[in-house]
């Protein structure tokens, strides 16, 4: 799904959205892999506004630049009965200082297993898997990837604190992800030194400064598998706009580290969604 796609799709909205009945801001937005949650990191919750006995259909497009490379996402999600998330999103990422891209294809599931954000004292608890085919393996297996395909597996927890941080919501989130992913799988998946799962945790904070408008962070654990490169972790300062229950706008500065020998990757993350 491509911006221009997405920007097209929105003009439909005022005659088909129903979003749903769950309360603006509580879908979160849409990863660069597909899921609900921040920019980089899956949450607990479920994409759109389906409560009990409803549905939801979300699509994203998003854009991070940096300074050699560039990715584009978009995808689609499906939800059911706030219990399910049925997701897939395609990714193509621009070698723009060397030449070339990365591609891939994001295939995920998230089922709520206990809790809720708000209305619980228990936080909201989800399990997900991802299941990943890179599409341009070549570059990979060059480097030293051991595999085209792989599948991560994941355990979020989120939870809304009220009257926080100077009378308004804090939003926390913890996440722990089972993974072999090269650069989240742009570059395969292991290594012939190390194909083994590691456990990685990945968080979030967010402080929602009113109802439509969220301020926060977050922190994304990374591998380090391939020999040639070091990885490094991933970290952002966002701020999601939810415009309304049918469309919200996010931006971030994004902070990548080193990526495939190209130092301090920094810049920007921008991103669209519709929900009906």
């Amino acid at each position: 799904m491509t911006l221009r796609m997405l920007l097209i799709s929105l003009l439909w909205l005022p005659a088909i959205a129903s979003a749903g009945s769950k309360i603006i801001a509580t879908g979160g937005v849409t990863t660069i892999e597909g899921n609900a949650g921040g920019g980089i990191v899956p949450w607990a919750v479920i994409n759109g506004y389906a409560s009990s006995d409803e549905w939801a259909l979300t699509t994203f497009a998003g854009r991070v630049g940096v300074n050699d490379f560039s990715l584009n996402s978009g995808g689609v999600a499906l939800s059911l009965d706030n219990k399910w998330e049925l997701s897939y999103a395609r990714q193509r990422f621009a070698l723009e200082s060397i030449g070339g891209s990365l591609s891939q294809d994001i295939f995920s599931v998230k089922y709520h297993l206990a809790g809720e954000l708000l209305y619980t004292a228990m936080p909201q608890i989800s399990v997900g898997v991802q299941h990943k085919r890179n599409a341009d393996f070549a570059l990979p297996q060059a480097v030293g990837a051991k595999s085209a395909n792989g599948t991560d597996f994941y355990l979020a927890a989120s939870k809304v604190l009220f009257n926080q941080v100077a009378g308004r919501n804090l939003l926390l989130n913890g996440t722990v992800r089972a993974t072999k992913a090269n650069q989240t799988g742009l570059l395969g998946f292991g290594s012939s030194s190390d194909n083994n799962y590691q456990l990685l945790f990945e968080g979030s904070a967010a402080v929602l400064l009113n109802y439509n408008l969220a301020l926060g962070i977050e922190f994304k654990q990374k591998p380090d598998n391939l020999a040639f490169a070091a990885e490094q972790h991933w970290r952002d300062v966002f701020v999601a706009w939810f415009i309304n229950k049918n469309v919200s706008l996010t931006g971030a500065y994004v902070d990548l580290g080193n990526i495939a020998g190209q130092r301090s990757q920094t810049g920007y993350y921008l991103a669209l969604e519709a929900t009906w």
